[in-house]
């Protein structure tokens, strides 16, 4: 079942419309809140040009290993963590046999990550607890074409609270246009929220910019966040596009982020 499979069957077996809209102030409110913030780091661009590559703040010093659900025919960003800062990578993918390139910090499993345990799924708190028995700092890279709603439905706040740095893309991220819909993706950046900042967005241009009643919403969206504990807030006013943001699709015209996300 994809995600919107999923966003529609818990309407319909709650017995609420999937076409009521969402109030104009609820979006706006929701825009303001999860903005991104200036979190005292610079960022860095981690895995070199196009897809696959996202915009980190620079503290990657102490982080022991990186979670990489979705593997893709790169591998850059897993490979320069390795390179340039000794960081392991732990990979699932149920659709590869093996990642697309050899490197002795990669650790690969042949699964999907989900909301259960099988032959063919596994959650991510049993994919950490499996793999890791420390206390450490990690860092989460996920892209996994819709499932991140159910994954963070199912994880727990104390498996989160272990990654210093998420970049998450949010696939059909305009659903929130639908009242209950975004009741759901709302409740999802809100336990988010408790331990980690929004430090940047990035729209993949490779899908389209919805508008409705003067609010844009990207299809996909980039997340990049920074646990609390490490965010020193400051009032330094954000640009964007960042000057290191680069097309995810380089043959597509760019989609900046619309104004009111950040402005």
């Amino acid at each position: 079942m994809n995600h919107r499979d999923l966003i529609r069957q818990l309407l319909l077996t709650s017995g609420k419309s999937i076409t009521d809209a969402t109030d104009i102030k609820d979006l706006e409110r929701f825009i303001e809140k999860f903005r991104p913030k200036s979190v005292g780091k610079e960022l860095i661009r981690v895995g070199g040009k196009g897809d696959g590559a996202y915009l980190l703040p620079d503290d990657l010093s102490g982080i022991s290993a990186c979670f990489s659900p979705g593997v893709d025919v790169s591998s850059t960003f897993e490979e320069e963590l390795a390179e340039s800062y000794g960081i392991d990578s732990f990979m699932v993918d149920f659709s590869v046999d093996k990642p697309p390139i050899e490197n002795k910090h990669f650790h690969f499993e042949k699964k999907f990550l989900g909301n259960k345990n099988n032959e063919k799924f596994i959650r991510l708190e049993d994919w950490v607890k499996n793999n890791i028995n420390d206390n450490s700092d990690l860092l989460l890279q996920m892209d996994i074409e819709g499932a991140e709603y159910e994954v963070i439905i199912d994880t727990p706040l104390e498996i989160f609270k272990k990654f210093r740095i998420m970049a998450i893309e949010f696939h059909s991220l305009d659903m929130i246009f639908n009242k209950n819909s975004f009741k759901i993706v709302e409740a999802l950046f809100e336990k988010l929220s408790n331990d980690f900042t929004v430090a940047h967005i990035h729209p993949n241009n490779s899908r389209p910019i919805i508008n409705k009643n003067s609010i844009n919403i990207p299809e996909l969206l980039e997340f990049t966040f920074l646990r609390n504990d490490r965010v020193e807030l400051n009032d330094e006013k954000l640009q964007f596009p960042h000057a290191l943001d680069e097309k995810c699709a380089p043959h597509r015209p760019p989609r900046h982020l619309p104004k009111c996300w950040w402005s």
